[in-house]
């Protein structure tokens, strides 16, 4: 997306940081997971008949359960590094007993839940509101529609990484713009030389994620530019302004003078197209809701 100078804050630009992109995914940390989701997700595995398609809805519906289960799915060790894209393919191959293990282990780390500069709430509803745009979307410009799901729920977990990883560096970040807002990728690269895009990207490769997940990740700040051509990249761009441009509260106005019209012109769907394909029912995104 295009912005004028003018409305970009002003921030001290660093010519070195003290934490690199390099050390960000050498380091080791959580993501949190939601904890209602975790307290459905083992109830149901405590059945004597666990619903896999309970299972199913229940880890697509959150960000950290999601990365672990495609994580765990696409090791070497089930020969199918590379290849799987979403929550019910890597279900296919995993035993319940995997499930449960990682469930345990998010119930575990309950009280790492909090991220400094981070209103988890607020970003796991994002998420799967981008998640859900993004899956839409991906079926008019026929991109792989479980990717695309894929892709939207966990673009943003280089975000959680960096405010995990380099606290102290995005807090001044912070203070000038929310971390959901549709100028933040700009101006972390501004500041600190990458962005969440690269964050996730470098950590879903480090995963052995399937690389279309990898490139679409790594692309989503600016999909077409200097002949990249990553189609799942641009289509994850246009679910981002369209969630943060409505967390943000933009008018219409606001959203014609914001839309990425170059992303769109690619993949040959104007602004009218692409709200026309929102299916989140905006109304029902208030404080304390269930995210399923």
């Amino acid at each position: 997306m295009i912005l004028s100078a003018s409305s970009i804050p002003r921030i001290c630009q660093r010519s070195c940081v003290a934490v690199d992109l390099n050390t960000l995914l050498a380091s080791q940390f959580v993501l949190p997971s939601i904890p209602k989701v975790v307290a459905l997700l083992l109830s149901e595995l405590g059945r004597s008949e666990p619903d896999l398609k309970t299972i199913t809805q229940l880890i697509s519906t959150d960000p950290a359960l999601t990365t672990r289960l495609l994580q765990t799915a696409n090791a070497g060790f089930f020969k199918l590094s590379g290849k799987i894209n979403s929550v019910s393919e890597a279900l296919a191959i995993l035993g319940l007993a995997h499930v449960r293990a990682m469930a345990a282990q998010a119930a575990s780390a309950a009280s790492l839940k909090a991220v400094p500069g981070i209103n988890l709430q607020q970003f796991w509803a994002y998420s799967l509101n981008v998640a859900k745009l993004s899956r839409s979307l991906a079926g008019v410009v026929r991109q792989n529609p479980q990717a695309a799901f894929t892709c939207g729920l966990i673009h943003a977990v280089g975000e959680l990484a960096m405010h995990i990883g380099m606290p102290d560096e995005v807090a001044a970040l912070d203070r000038e713009v929310d971390p959901l807002d549709l100028r933040r990728a700009r101006l972390e690269h501004r500041s600190f030389g990458f962005c969440y895009a690269e964050v996730g990207a470098g950590f879903a490769s480090k995963w052995q994620f399937p690389q279309p997940i990898v490139d679409a990740l790594a692309h989503q700040y600016a999909p077409f530019q200097d002949e990249v051509y990553e189609p799942l990249a641009g289509v994850i761009h246009l679910a981002t302004w369209r969630v943060r441009a409505r967390e943000g509260g933009l008018s219409a106005n606001a959203l014609a003078v914001t839309f990425p019209g170059a992303v769109g012109e690619v993949l040959g769907l104007d602004i009218d197209i692409v709200l026309q394909q929102d299916p989140i029912d905006w109304s029902a995104q208030m404080p304390g809701r269930s995210l399923i």
